[in-house]
């Protein structure tokens, strides 16, 4: 099975100025169709060291695949760097200088003489048309190894990949296997609690499970190598079967299941409602619930800490004015060494409070109050 490696080009990505997405993207769409990806580099937009980067990744994979750097101005370095990188030298492809200039006039509008430098690729590179944007893709064929060079533009870049890039891939290295991932999600333990439990599938081969943790959430990932989806989840099957078991109810959903969708059904399903107050959770909570039709009636978001009892009267009232069975309160403290994170809830079977410690960096306790108090309303 073939191995890849994920070329981010753009001194923006490198400075913290974009975020990149186009890498996610791709680690997914390689992962579907079992090739592995052992690394993802960023590289400014810097001929020699894109040509250096693309030198050392292939010393260790058959596939790299660039994005950005492909447009007309001076900073868009990559055509030069990968031709470089190989030791030859870009020419210039009429029919590609065409293809631009059609692209132009479908909006009226006439390329500029810098537009030409898109129509230059590597000497004997394979020509991929972009019939969504200006900038040509390629592919340098090097032995059996291939250089895949996309734009940086995301709608372009994952157009230009499933259409052109992935049939490419299946043919020249004859894909017939796949990666599956399952996500387990889990609420209310700690990375290490849920690692005592676990430890002994971290050290699977095939399916592999190795954890991620958030605040106030751990995922678990169980990932398997197989020739088809079916026996993928064949192989998934028993070791999901086994994490549930050890993790019991520590364990709220999977994959795309979120714990605030969860929280709420299992609230409709008692044929109730709910109602928010939180303070210094910069409105996350109310957010989170607003995107779920169904129980939740609405939040409201303090611009000051209230005291704990001004917690519970404010709950309380706020609940009674909108009708709800259930009213939540949080609100976090700000304390020396610590963030306390205070939660009230109130149900037609009573009252509720509780306090919790955070120790952590303190901007992630708004996160960890979130996925803290959700946790509470799933276990009512």
């Amino acid at each position: 099975m073939p191995s890849a490696e994920i070329i981010t080009i753009g001194t923006e990505i490198l400075l913290g100025e974009i975020v990149d997405t186009n890498a996610r993207y791709l680690a997914r769409a390689l992962r579907d169709v079992g090739i592995d990806l052992y690394r993802k580099t960023t590289v400014g937009d810097n001929a020699q060291r894109i040509a250096q980067a693309i030198q050392e990744a292939l010393q260790r994979n058959e596939i790299i695949i660039t994005t950005g750097g492909l447009g007309p101005t001076i900073d868009d370095p990559t055509r030069d760097a990968i031709a470089q990188s190989i030791g030859v030298q870009t020419e210039y492809h009429p029919e590609l200088w065409d293809q631009i200039q059609a692209r132009f006039r479908r909006f009226n509008r006439i390329p500029t003489e810098n537009n030409k430098r898109q129509a230059f690729i590597p000497a004997g590179a394979l020509a991929i048309e972009n019939p969504v944007g200006t900038a040509p893709a390629f592919i340098c064929e090097h032995g059996m190894k291939a250089i895949i060079a996309l734009p940086g533009v995301p709608r372009e870049m994952e157009h230009l990949f499933m259409k052109a890039v992935l049939p490419y891939l299946r043919q020249r290295y004859d894909l017939h296997g796949m990666i599956k991932a399952r996500i387990i999600h889990t609420a209310g333990a700690g990375e290490s609690q849920i690692d005592l439990l676990i430890g002994d599938l971290e050290e699977l081969s095939n399916p592999t499970v190795g954890l991620a943790a958030h605040s106030g959430q751990v995922d678990v990932r169980i990932t398997a190598k197989a020739s088809s989806e079916v026996e993928a989840d064949v192989l998934i099957a028993p070791i999901e079967e086994i994490v549930r078991e050890r993790l019991k109810d520590w364990v709220y959903g999977a994959d795309e299941e979120s714990l605030e969708e969860i929280v709420l059904n299992h609230i409709g399903l008692k044929g109730w409602s709910i109602t928010v107050v939180e303070a210094g959770l910069d409105g996350n909570l109310s957010r989170k619930l607003s995107t779920v039709q169904g129980a939740f009636l609405g939040g409201e978001v303090l611009t000051e800490v209230p005291t704990p009892d001004e917690l519970e009267e404010i709950t309380s009232n706020f609940r009674n004015a909108r009708g709800a069975q259930v009213g939540i309160g949080v609100a976090i403290y700000p304390e020396a060494e610590r963030q306390d994170v205070r939660v009230v809830i109130i149900t037609p079977e009573g009252k509720d409070t509780y306090s919790r410690p955070y120790g952590g960096p303190p901007q992630n306790a708004p996160r960890w109050a979130l996925h803290t108090s959700l946790d509470m309303l799933r276990k009512l």
